[in-house]
């Protein structure tokens, strides 16, 4: 009931909600911006150019970045997939979302009112082409959760030429335009997203859009193309597979990007870009291939490298160009970045996220969190500052799996200071609980 009572009132209400946002930024922009929202899957740390990587090629992000703003503390909501997305579209952590792993055919739960809902009611056109991975059954797939159009797959992954999803039985197909499963036997996943959105863009050019493109790449199966494959052939196992993959990404958002330019939309569009969480060391990522430079962990794992993670915003003609910001920021900061540069109202519900205008705008901004909370498989992790409180922390030898790092001097989190500092780990675990009380009592 609430969602939808919030949803007539911002249909009734948004145009003159957004009246004086919008005429201050007149000048800067002749409508509210447009959105795309890019989200790699199972991208490592450091693995584009502008963050760090020196044997990868990444020219059209790192080009965004240029445009843009690079983020070097940001942080997502969950080190694994379908929480991750949850936190991006909602504004809430994956448990306050109600998705506090990942989930099969039974998804985010409807009531929790989405990014893609607010976007639509405000009038702009929505749409969702990529990896879905929020459920499959009728009531949680994207045209249920605010997304005028999908094209996509609903699961984890799948094979990016046969789109059938192999990795546990039984064997299936996963292709879907809206509700119609759709056979395209042999054509390659990224390029059905590009022909899309390049659609998709064409048709809606004079209209203000939110695209959400959540590439499945380089999640595996590693399936990068025959143009990049010869380029990385004699990089170590399985860096030689992970990283086609990689630049395959790269190249299919510049074929996006490129659309935009030669629609002349550029300027006028907001673009979001990060990964929904580490790379894989799974064994069917090969083990590995990605990076995380010197952060420690991956995907599944609360450390630094399967949480923090390369993030762009760029809106040429409304934010500053060419900045890197070093403040604690979070994917559930995005939902309501949004809403602030569209001057689009936020649900009258309890968000997590906070705006990054100001950050974005300048380098002397707090922090948009002063303490932030992590939840995954048993994991809990707690930041406060330069502190970071892990617990049940995976990989950790012995009995003790407790782990206090201070990230200021130790970011890669090898030096354990839990026995040295026990006031400090009292403090995180009761600010950890006070935090998950609080997501109990207000969903």
């Amino acid at each position: 009931m609430r969602r939808r009572t919030f949803l007539r009132l911002l249909a009734s209400g948004a145009a003159a909600g957004a009246a004086a946002p919008l005429a201050l930024a007149a000048a800067a922009t002749r409508r509210r911006p447009n959105v795309l929202v890019i989200l790699a899957d199972d991208l490592g740390a450091v693995d584009l150019n502008c963050y760090g990587s020196t044997d990868l090629e990444t020219p059209n992000l790192d080009a965004l970045a240029s445009r843009g703003t690079r983020f070097t503390q940001f942080y997502v909501g969950a080190p694994v997939c379908s929480p991750s997305r949850a936190a991006l579209l909602t504004g809430r952590c994956p448990q306050r979302a109600g998705v506090p792993g990942n989930v099969g055919a039974k998804g985010m739960p409807t009531e929790q009112v989405t990014l893609a809902e607010v976007m639509r009611e405000a009038g702009y056109a929505t749409a969702c082409f990529g990896k879905w991975h929020l459920g499959a059954e009728e009531g949680c797939r994207p045209r249920d959760q605010g997304f005028g159009e999908f094209f996509g797959h609903l699961v984890g992954c799948i094979d990016n030429y046969s789109h059938f999803f192999y990795w546990s039985g039984p064997n299936r197909h996963d292709l879907w335009h809206n509700e119609t499963e759709t056979w395209e036997d042999g054509t390659f996943f990224s390029d059905i997203i590009v022909r899309e959105a390049t659609r998709f863009l064409n048709e809606h050019r004079d209209d203000p859009f939110f695209l959400y493109l959540p590439f499945n790449v380089p999640h595996y199966p590693y399936q990068g193309t025959e143009k990049w494959r010869p380029r990385y052939k004699d990089l170590p196992y399985p860096r030689n597979h992970y990283a086609p993959f990689v630049s395959t990404l790269d190249e299919k958002i510049g074929q996006v990007l490129a659309t935009l330019r030669t629609l002349g939309l550029e300027d006028d569009t907001l673009v979001v870009f990060f990964s929904d969480n580490g790379h894989s060391e799974e064994v069917r990522a090969m083990n590995g291939g990605g990076s995380a430079g010197p952060y420690r962990g991956c995907k599944f794992t609360l450390w630094e490298g399967g949480l923090r993670l390369p993030c762009i915003i760029s809106w040429p003609k409304g934010l500053p160009r060419g900045e890197v910001r070093g403040q604690f920021t979070a994917s559930v900061d995005v939902f309501p970045t949004i809403a602030d540069l569209c001057a689009i109202p936020m649900p009258d519900r309890p968000i997590d996220g906070r705006s990054l205008v100001p950050i974005l705008k300048s380098s002397d901004a707090p922090d948009a969190h002063t303490e932030f909370h992590w939840e995954s498989g048993g994991q809990k992790a707690s930041r406060q500052g330069p502190w970071k409180l892990v617990q049940n922390a995976r990989g950790v030898k012995g009995g003790d799996k407790t782990f206090l790092a201070n990230l200021a001097d130790d970011v890669g989190e090898q030096t354990n200071l839990a026995a040295k500092h026990p006031d400090k780990v009292k403090d995180l675990k009761a600010l950890h609980a006070a935090w998950k009380k609080d997501v109990q009592a207000n969903r």
